[in-house]
């Protein structure tokens, strides 16, 4: 299935700190994690996924840092904020709302979390 690039965008941002609030990640693991979340159906490519992740730095929604990996190689790793957590909480109440509302027209309804 092709998703609209304009959703996929929409969901940049939430997805990228929700994966970050699992635990640090570098650039390939984050690509990854999505591609496996999705079933496959998401696939983001690395002109996507950095210009994402330095705005999110800029907005002090998360860190950098070089680090080094299990196989002795320098890799940067990134890792939420407090500020990133409340961004990401805001987001989910907001997707929330967006498919509970979508889910009323197309017949199925998700409860209201008051997260």
């Amino acid at each position: 299935m092709n998703i609209d690039k304009d959703l996929v965008a929409a969901m940049a941002t939430p997805l990228v700190l929700a994966i970050l609030a699992e635990g640090s990640s570098y650039g390939y693991a984050i690509l990854k994690r999505v591609r496996d979340v999705s079933a496959g159906e998401v696939q983001w490519t690395d002109g996507m996924l950095y210009p994402l992740l330095h705005r999110l730095e800029r907005l002090g929604h998360i860190v950098a840092e070089w680090g080094e990996s299990p196989e002795g190689r320098r890799r940067k790793y990134y890792r939420i904020t407090d500020s990133g957590r409340a961004q990401l909480a805001d987001q989910r109440r907001q997707w929330e709302t967006a498919t509970r509302t979508l889910g009323g027209i197309w017949g199925f309804a998700l409860p209201a979390t008051g997260a």
